[in-house]
């Protein structure tokens, strides 16, 4: 095997790949010897099957598997020998190659940087905290009970309000043909709940019971059935009863239905479901002035390929929000070369922070265990009730997906890893400060400014990985258009 290095730019490496036709054919041989050793063929024993038949049978396909299996151990070979880590997927194109001469290929791959990370003990990071106030508590418990109420029919004969419960029979229909899932009887439905398409629930304020109604609506574009997406529908409702919320008192007798000792017990588990929300969020702010700082103190060249990956990748989500909001790119306030040149500034960002964490993991053997990823694959699942064990499958059987969560996990063991040895100091700020979004103070380009923010070492990958949930099957005799909720 000869192994030429044909370009030295930068971090990128060149090499031309030659491989001895000899090679090749002992490679070839030992591999039908192998095969022969088991195949059965009628009029030969096992193991007696001459060459020339084992190669007019199997040649093909055994000179493919011997190909890949030899391009790849001489492919890490040149990487070996030249003491290179490829930051990415090496390019192979097999340049020259015909059955009994040589084989010749090229190599090209981007290596890594030199990176050096500075000394984290000399970072200084500020870690900003919120008490859970009275009335945080209380706005919570009122949210709690809001969810909780119970409805009661009314005496009077008042008409029906945003907040009110209808109890109705319906019946849909498409060009006055009837449809599977759009009937139900006896159905309880909340005025303002925003449960069914837009536009039917607020046809039904302003009735009283005994009320018949034609109730016209729109099933959106987007919706889940093909079948009626973008149709106009008639909803023949009957209104049975009025009902009103009933007044939810928040007591002991309260707490103990939510399975709680007794009010005071309530407030407590709220006040640390509080809390915990409180300490994610001081954690997320504490870290994103960590990658702040970190890429201030961090300049060094980065692959070229893996940052116009980065780059397509923004500049794709861009231009599809912007399709999403109906706007042109042309319509910007800005050219489209000033706008590619901020999410190349933004790419590059993104790549070296990742690259330096990475590095930073692989310098101090910060590792995800194997439980660590399933316990990521378990929170996952369970996002679909019902669907658990099908989800948990579906990412055992796919690497690509468990990848896609262990790189979230590694990027926050590494940010661990770090905030231990950098000076943090605690800056107690109100809940308000605690929230703030730090892209919300500045009005030029939002959007931009926040995607920089983000945490590089591939989050959006890991969202990536979790699957979408299918659409629901629309039962007979349930609430019609039900809209759809992530």
């Amino acid at each position: 095997m000869q192994i030429t290095q044909t370009n030295s730019d930068g971090l990128k490496r060149d090499f031309t790949v030659v491989v001895d036709a000899a090679e090749i054919e002992t490679r070839v041989t030992d591999r039908l010897t192998t095969v022969g050793a088991d195949i059965k063929l009628p009029g030969f024993r096992p193991g007696k099957v001459p060459m020339g038949i084992l190669r007019q049978r199997f040649g093909k396909s055994v000179m493919g598997e011997v190909l890949e299996q030899t391009v790849n151990e001489t492919s890490q070979k040149a990487l070996d020998e030249n003491d290179l880590r490829p930051a990415q997927q090496p390019k192979i194109e097999i340049t020259k190659f015909d059955e009994g001469e040589d084989l010749e290929f090229t190599l090209e791959v981007e290596i890594m940087p030199d990176i050096e990370p500075m000394d984290f003990t000399k970072l200084k990071l500020e870690k900003l905290v919120a008490e859970v106030e009275e009335d945080k508590v209380a706005e919570a418990l009122g949210q709690i009970a809001s969810q909780q109420k119970s409805f009661e029919k009314i005496s009077g004969s008042r008409k029906s309000k945003s907040g009110d419960a209808l109890l109705i029979d319906f019946l849909g229909k498409v060009d006055g043909v009837a449809f599977d899932g759009g009937a139900a009887e006896g159905h309880q439905l909340e005025l303002g709940s925003n449960t069914f398409i837009p536009g039917f629930e607020e046809q039904l304020i302003e009735t009283k019971a005994g009320d018949e109604i034609a109730v016209k609506v729109t099933f959106p574009e987007n919706y889940g059935s093909s079948e009626l997406a973008g149709k106009d529908a008639v909803f023949d409702v009957k209104v049975h009863e009025i009902q009103e919320a009933a007044p939810v008192k928040i007591d002991d007798d309260f707490a103990a239905k939510l399975g709680l000792e007794n009010l005071d017990a309530l407030k407590e588990a709220v006040r640390g479901r509080i809390t915990d929300e409180y300490t994610q969020m001081s954690r997320q702010s504490m870290k994103r002035s960590m990658l702040d700082a970190l890429a201030d103190e961090h300049h060094f060249e980065i692959p070229p390929g893996m940052k116009e990956g980065e780059f397509n990748s923004i500049w794709e989500q861009f231009v599809k929000e912007l399709e999403q909001s109906d706007q042109k790119l042309e319509d910007q306030d800005q050219s489209e070369e000033e706008l590619r040149s901020e999410y190349g500034d933004i790419a590059d960002r993104r790549v070296r922070l990742g690259l330096l964490l990475a590095e930073v993991g692989r310098i101090n053997n910060i590792e995800v265990s194997q439980d660590e990823v399933n316990q990521a694959m378990l929170t996952q699942a369970r996002a679909y009730p019902g669907q658990e064990q099908q989800i948990f499958q579906m990412f055992q059987e796919r690497p690509e997906m468990q990848a896609q969560l262990r790189a979230p996990i590694f990027e926050d063991k590494v940010v661990d890893f770090i905030a231990e040895l950098a000076t943090v100091t605690e800056k107690t700020v109100s809940v308000d400060d605690l929230m703030k979004d730090p892209d919300e103070e500045e009005t030029e380009k939002p959007k931009k400014k926040a995607a920089a923010k983000k945490a590089p070492a591939k989050k959006a990958a890991a969202k990536k990985a979790a699957p979408k949930k299918p659409a629901a099957k629309k039962p007979a005799a349930k609430k019609p258009a039900a809209k759809k909720k992530d």
